[in-house]
């Protein structure tokens, strides 16, 4: 992802900074998909793994990014505290 874009991205709903989710993130968070156990802040079921993400510094929600662009919509945000495998830190 463009540092700049980046650079100006935060959560829509708390405005805090977001950062890319690492690999042990993102592979945690694909496993509980797989397993059904994922909902949108919307309550929505998250069915399709993300290939990449954003993830807010606090570490509380999650937004995918898809080809490329982020959604960053409040809905559509993961929250990790659903999470049970959920990795301590990047």
């Amino acid at each position: 992802m463009d540092k700049r874009l980046l650079d100006i991205l935060c959560c829509p709903v708390s405005k805090t900074a977001v950062r890319p989710l690492g690999k042990n993130e993102l592979d945690a968070l694909n496993a509980a998909i797989a397993q059904g156990q994922v909902d949108n802040v919307a309550g929505a079921r998250v069915e399709a793994s993300l290939q990449e993400g954003l993830i807010t510094v606090d570490r509380k929600v999650v937004y995918r990014i898809d080809e490329g662009i982020p959604v960053m919509l409040p809905e559509e945000g993961i929250g990790t505290t659903q999470l049970r495998d959920f990795p301590a830190a990047a």
